[in-house]
């Protein structure tokens, strides 16, 4: 399957059943057509941020940069994190896991800056 007809599903799902994306199956498209580079990225504005050094937050960076990417919404975006956002972060609004998802949902794009660009499109084989 090409990459813009996965994403073209993609999209249409995020669109119509948004509760069906599952983490593991975003991670999976991406490593299947993305060279991933391991990047520094910040989330967030002021005093707020969440600072993720290269090598950490791996899952957050693949998500936020394949998002960006493809100029994916805010609400899009959250739910590529599947249950880890609907069921960890929106059911227990208290908690403080997934600093990440949780401080995206306050600053949205306006607060998300990689150091360098995380992924590359994989040559055709």
């Amino acid at each position: 399957m090409s990459v813009s007809f996965m994403l073209s599903q993609l999209i249409e799902r995020l669109q119509n059943n948004p509760a069906s994306i599952q983490f593991s199956e975003i991670i999976e498209l991406i490593n299947s057509q993305y060279e991933f580079s391991a990047t520094r990225f910040t989330n967030g504005l002021g005093d707020a941020a969440v600072v993720n050094e290269a090598g950490t937050n791996e899952g957050s960076c693949r998500i936020f940069a394949f998002a960006k990417l493809h100029e994916l919404t805010k609400e899009q975006t959250l739910h590529c994190f599947g249950d880890y956002y609907r069921k960890d972060v929106l059911e227990n609004p208290t908690n403080t896991d997934h600093a990440n998802i949780r401080q995206f949902m306050c600053d949205g794009w306006s607060g998300v800056v990689f150091d360098a660009p995380a992924l590359e499109l994989k040559a055709t084989q």
